[in-house]
């Protein structure tokens, strides 16, 4: 009878162990790039992405603790030709980088030399937002595309991951959190 006890109490044990694990894994959210929309202006191909699960709370953390994070939005631009190479348009990266100043309490987003402007907002949520975000970024301009020809748009973000001067970011244990890159996402259009 002891044995049947144990018996079923290593089940019990196994089962809620298996049923946790897997509501862990469930839990464990990876960074995907989502909501990704090509569309055109008067002059300019537009592009739309967001970037989905960039950020953990050990990160902003981290970020309120003085260190910087980076995003870089990787972009490709190609137009495909049956029997040659495909025609490189574009192909330029986008970086936004994060930094908190404690005596003001604002986050500061620095956009790239290519957009080329700064933004302060006090609120978390915004400042995730304006770094997961592309909102309307001019990819190329339309004279350079050949009307009903097929392209293909690809992007990725990475995370940066920052260095700290004299090795500090070994002792830091917010920066090896803080590298990933999503999957490269295809947009496949004609113009």
């Amino acid at each position: 009878m002891k044995i049947l006890i144990f018996v079923i109490q290593t089940f019990f044990i196994i089962f809620i162990l298996s049923c946790s694990i897997q509501l862990f894994a469930a839990e464990k959210k990876t960074p995907e790039l989502v909501d990704i929309i090509v569309t055109t202006s008067a002059e300019d191909l537009l592009l739309f992405a967001t970037v989905k699960n960039g950020f953990s709370e050990k990160m902003i953390t981290g970020v309120e603790n003085g260190l910087p994070v980076s995003f870089t939005f990787h972009i490709e631009l190609d137009r495909i030709r049956a029997w040659w190479f495909n025609d490189n348009l574009a192909d330029y990266e986008i970086t936004r980088t994060l930094t908190y100043n404690a005596l003001k309490k604002e986050y500061e987003i620095s956009l790239s030399a290519r957009e080329n402007k700064t933004i302060t907002t006090r609120s978390v949520i915004e400042a995730k937002q304006l770094m997961s975000t592309l909102s309307g970024y001019p990819a190329v301009q339309r004279a350079r595309l050949i009307p009903d020809a097929p392209y293909i748009m690809r992007i990725k973000v990475t995370l940066e991951e920052n260095r700290l001067p004299l090795g500090i970011h070994y002792i830091i244990p917010f920066t090896s959190l803080w590298n990933f890159e999503t999957e490269w996402q295809t947009v496949k259009f004609h113009y």
